[in-house]
Formats: C-alpha cells, sequence, structure tokens
C-alpha cells in the first residue's frame, strides 16, 4: 500500500544475527537459554509473517551461530530455522563468525567439505545481490577479511547488479563505544574499504557486538543486528557493559530505489492498540493525497 511519495521496497530481508547454540542446549554462560530465545525470536517472525507485515526475500544470520562449533549445535540451529524458513518461503544464508568452526559448519550447516576454507557465497534476490564474507580467523576471536577474500569479493563486485549489493558478515567495520570491542574488531579495515568503495555496495550487514547499532564504512551505510540469545547492557558505562536476559531483537531491510532502511524489530511484544486497524487503512487508501492530508494531518484548532 502507497500513501506516500515512496513506492513499496523491491526486496525485504530479514537480519537476525549472534543465535550461540550450545549442544543439547547447555546454559550459556550458565545462565542464556540460547534456544528458547531464538524460538521466541522465530515465532515473533513468523507472527509479524503471518499478519501479512513482511514477505522476505531471505533470512540472512551474520554469525556466531553457535558457540563452540559443536556439531550437535549447528544440527539443532538447522532444525529450529529451516522449517521456519521454508514456510515463508525464504533462503537462508549463513555467515560464519568468530565462535563458529569452519570445518564442523561446512559440514553439518551448508553439507560442504569439512575445511578451513571461507565460508562465502553469493545470492541473487531478483536482481539484488547478497554477498556473504568470512570475517572468522581460525583459532582467534578478532576478525579478517584476508587478501584472497577481498580479491575474490572484487572480482564479484566488478560486475554491477541490477539492484545493487548488500555485503553481510560477523565483524562490523565500526567504532564501538565499548572498550572490549577493540580488542576483537575487524583488523586491516582500509584493506577492504578499497575494495568497496566506487563499488555498488549499498549496505553492510553484521552482528558481533550483541546490540544495535548503525554507521558508515567506505561510504556504504552499516547496520548491526543485535544478538537473540543475550543482548549487551550499553545502558551502563562502557567498562561496565555486560550481557541480559532482554531486548532482544532482529532487523527488517527494506531496498528500495533509492535508499535502503534498516528496522529493529522487538522480540517482546505487547498488545497493540485498537485505532490503526485495516479498516483505517482502507478509509486512508480511498481518499485522495489531498484530502488524506486533510483528515489525518491536519491538527484542530487550538483554543
Amino acid at each position: 500500500m502507497q500513501l506516500g511519495q515512496h513506492a513499496p521496497a523491491h526486496r525485504t530481508i530479514v537480519h537476525l544475527s549472534d543465535t550461540h547454540l550450545l549442544a543439547g542446549n547447555a546454559p550459556l554462560g550458565g545462565r542464556y537459554d540460547t534456544e528458547a530465545n531464538l524460538a521466541r525470536t522465530l515465532e515473533r517472525l513468523e507472527q509479524h509473517a503471518a499478519d501479512g507485515a513482511i514477505r522476505p526475500d531471505a533470512l540472512v544470520f551474520t554469525g556466531d551461530l553457535t558457540d563452540l562449533g559443536e556439531p550437535d549445535a549447528y544440527l539443532r540451529l538447522r532444525a529450529l530455522v529451516e522449517p521456519v524458513a521454508e514456510r515463508l518461503g525464504a533462503p537462508i544464508v549463513w555467515v560464519a563468525g568468530n565462535h563458529d568452526e569452519r570445518p564442523e559448519m561446512r559440514r553439518d550447516l551448508l553439507g560442504l567439505s569439512a575445511d578451513e576454507q571461507p565460508v562465502t557465497g553469493v545470492w541473487d534476490l531478483g536482481g539484488l545481490r547478497l554477498v556473504a564474507l568470512d570475517s572468522s580467523v581460525p583459532g582467534w576471536h578478532h576478525g579478517e577479511i584476508d587478501e584472497a577474500q577481498r580479491e575474490w569479493l572484487r572480482q564479484v563486485l566488478a560486475t554491477p547488479a541490477p539492484l545493487g549489493t548488500i555485503l553481510a558478515l560477523h565483524h562490523p567495520p565500526l567504532p564501538s563505544h565499548v572498550p572490549l570491542f577493540d580488542i576483537l574488531e575487524l583488523r586491516d579495515q582500509d584493506a577492504l574499504a578499497d575494495v568497496i568503495s566506487g563499488s555498488d555496495v549499498r549496505a553492510i550487514l553484521a552482528g558481533h557486538l550483541h546490540y544495535s547499532m548503525s554507521g558508515t564504512f567506505a561510504g556504504v551505510p552499516v547496520s548491526v543486528a543485535s544478538a537473540s540469545c543475550y543482548t549487551m547492557d550499553v545502558a551502563r558505562p562502557p567498562q561496565r557493559v555486560n550481557g541480559m536476559d532482554a531486548g532482544q531483537s532482529f532487523h527488517l531491510v527494506h531496498v528500495y530505489d533509492d535508499t535502503i532502511t534498516h528496522t529493529v524489530v522487538p522480540v517482546a511484544a505487547d498488545e497493540a492498540g485498537g485505532y490503526f486497524s485495516p479498516e483505517w487503512y482502507a478509509t486512508m487508501a480511498a481518499l485522495s493525497p489531498a484530502e488524506r492530508l486533510e483528515r489525518f494531518s491536519r491538527k484542530p484548532p487550538r483554543g
């Protein structure tokens, strides 16, 4: 439905991150039920889709899919997510994070060879190109896109896509005001910026931080999704930020002709108000633009 000057989005992506599943659903840190939190996130997503609010073109999980890279955790992740994706009719894009292990992820999640090759891929979402990068470094928690992967990306980007390109990786190429993430940042960011600059890359999706954040990198907007497992309480002083079992969310990425928007969708829900109903929208749609402004935009006289 178009009631303003912008036509509906061409594509919609659901951006989720940092599920951190453990084998046997062991509590993460002795505290967080990562399976239950992911299940609630997926339930909220399906409710959103059932209401007709979205028809996603892809589900993108930006890394730290498991906490220890255990085979059983990857199999459980598939069991939870794949039926939802099938019902939504959307492909799943799995991105590797620092807590993932490439051999197990490749074998048990993707059905590939169990080796240390980077987990990368390219998806054509009806003219919108989605590229998954692997910023994980085997044996380490910081991030890096090495020279071979940068050259591969350069070749991918050599031919522009009709609706442009979105990159997905785990470690965001952004500063964080939380000092602990400085140690675990994406290294050699200038080299990656050199590949992206002047290309058709329109947005970068990332995770890793366990809180939602946005910025720009090489002139490209970057959107960081919060985690489904637990979030960081950034209301605390930077050197005292820690995890909390609250505030989980996912993002809706809407791709338009001239912009891409990133909407934070809270997993926690309350009863919706009753004013803006389908009947209200039908009434607005039947009016002319001038009549809609008169009906809904004009303030009542003061005094």
